[in-house]
């Protein structure tokens, strides 16, 4: 079991002392009900729920991040569905509903006062069983955010994020796939009002903006796949106690694994949220099972691996990842980008072949029985991804400039991220979060 609360280590790593950081979750002492840490970095603000909508915030929850090269201290207790923002030059705003509920700064709505500022975010959950945290890439990629988890045993797991000018690296590579394919990538890159790369949207995002982007793209790809499966099996491992099931795509047109339920053939929208379309919804009977099933086929989806591979997601490699004309490009190209290769880019980017030594994708780290998480703001190294993995570091390893191990633990993977999602979804259950 974790203690009551644990220590997070904000680093700095900008050029500029007029940085801030919040911290924003769910209480797990109180109900769910939405907690705030103050700007002393210790104290909590529980906000009590107001009568109207859009209401200030009755505490100081900035917590500044003092000189280039500071570090500032922060206490954390229980929290689930936990954020940790960054911004520099400026404060963020936030505001309250009744409920309580949280109105957080947005990247898709222009009116938002934050909108045009540059700020990000990592997301955690530290619960009874352990701390868990990534860098989550799946709304946007902005500012340079890299992990350090450390546990009491001095065993450290790190992930790298992007380098110096990985926004602008991203932005530049988005371009020349909008050159390859005229598809829509170059929407995705926001512009601040001094004509610099404000961020990069996600296809996802973008289409909150503009419904009509990417509208087809993935028609022809799908068809493919809808067609291959009419005339063989498509068996999916779910990695859990449903273990393997296969589909056929019958006369209704529907991808049917029998006993469960089926998909209908997805749109690109559906394939980038994850949770549209045949992905939003399944029969009360069969929706864990389904949910399960809708995550992998997603992400073979997102990967443009589905064509390719009949066994998922067992045999997949990540270098076959995004290889095919069709794919999520924005993806791709997060992940060419980051240090270490590793993000959270699409909401089931963690979903892993079983029995792999390849890392996992999602630039996580857990333990449950952690010392410190140290969060930087600003590149851990001025390169781009050359094909390193992030890992698991002891002390000696540190000192000794190398590296052991890796995240690709398939089956504790699977049961921590299981847990953790459950754990997440039922904390949000009632809240904007």
């Amino acid at each position: 079991m974790t203690g009551q609360t644990t220590t997070f280590a904000l680093v700095n790593r900008t050029g500029s002392a007029n940085a801030y950081a919040y911290i924003t979750g769910l209480d797990l002492n109180n109900s769910n009900r939405p907690i705030f840490i103050q700007s002393d970095g210790v104290s909590v603000y529980r906000p009590a729920s107001p009568t109207a909508t859009l209401q200030p915030l009755a505490a100081d929850v900035a917590i500044p991040l003092g000189q280039p090269g500071a570090t500032k201290t922060v206490t954390v207790p229980r929290i689930a569905g936990g954020r940790v923002w960054f911004v520099i030059g400026d404060r963020l705003t936030f505001f309250l509903n009744p409920g309580p509920a949280i109105v957080e700064p947005s990247v898709t709505n222009p009116a938002d006062r934050n909108y045009g500022l540059n700020w990000g975010f990592c997301e955690f959950t530290f619960n009874e069983w352990q701390l868990f945290v990534n860098i989550s890439y799946v709304d946007f990629i902005a500012l340079p955010i890299a992990l350090n988890l450390r546990n009491r045993a001095g065993r450290e797991q790190v992930v790298r994020g992007i380098p110096d000018g990985g926004l602008d690296s991203v932005a530049d590579r988005l371009q020349q796939q909008q050159a390859r394919d005229g598809a829509g990538w170059g929407s995705l890159v926001v512009k601040a009002p001094n004509g610099s790369n404000l961020r990069a949207l996600s296809p996802n995002s973008a289409r909150v903006m503009n419904n009509g982007l990417f509208q087809g793209y993935y028609q022809a790809y799908v068809d493919q796949v809808w067609a291959k499966y009419a005339t063989q099996d498509l068996s999916i491992n779910t990695q859990a106690q449903w273990g393997v099931r296969t589909g056929r795509v019958r006369d209704n047109g529907l991808l049917t694994f029998d006993g469960l339920g089926a998909f209908a053939k997805p749109s690109a929208g559906d394939i980038f949220s994850c949770s549209t379309g045949p992905f939003g919804g399944y029969p009360e009977a069969t929706r864990d099972a389904m949910g399960n099933l809708g995550a992998r086929i997603a992400a073979s989806l997102n990967r443009a691996t589905m064509l390719s591979n009949a066994n998922q997601p067992d045999g997949e490699r990540v270098s076959a990842y995004y290889t095919a004309g069709v794919a999520n490009h924005y993806s791709r190209i997060v992940h060419e980008v980051n240090i270490d290769g590793r993000g959270y880019a699409f909401p089931y980017d963690d979903v892993v072949p079983s029995g792999t030594e390849q890392p996992e994708q999602a630039g996580t780290a857990f333990d449950g029985d952690p010392d410190v998480l140290t969060i930087t703001l600003g590149s851990l190294r001025a390169t781009a991804n050359a094909g390193g993995r992030g890992g698991e570091r002891s002390r000696e390893d540190e000192e000794g400039g190398t590296e052991t191990g890796d995240q690709s633990k398939p089956g504790l993977w699977q049961r921590v991220t299981t847990g953790f999602k459950s754990i997440v979804s039922r904390a949000k259950q009632g809240s904007c979060f």
